[in-house]
């Protein structure tokens, strides 16, 4: 979980976060059984995308949402203006 906590939160800093805006990180209990929901609001364009290339390529970058979605139960991008929600979530 905290994997995805840092990729959210690095995504939203490199892309989501236009100069002099900032970005806010929640971590919310959504059910009774101790699941968590990771939210990241920023005002930035644009929704986060899998990447499309080889993953056995070396890079230096753009496979944060690729980890994301592997490890959480959930993600997704919802709507907030100006900008979005990118979220994930853990079932116990």
């Amino acid at each position: 979980m905290l994997l995805c906590v840092s990729e959210l939160a690095t995504n939203a800093l490199v892309h989501g976060v236009p100069p002099g805006r900032g970005f806010l990180l929640r971590l919310v209990p959504y059910n009774e059984d101790g699941g968590v929901r990771i939210e990241v609001h920023d005002s930035g364009e644009g929704a986060p995308v899998l990447p499309q290339q080889d993953v056995q390529e070396p890079c230096e970058g753009g496979r944060g949402m690729l980890l994301v979605s592997e490890l959480a139960d959930k993600w997704g991008v919802g709507v907030r203006r100006p900008g979005k929600i990118v979220w994930c979530e853990f079932v116990p």
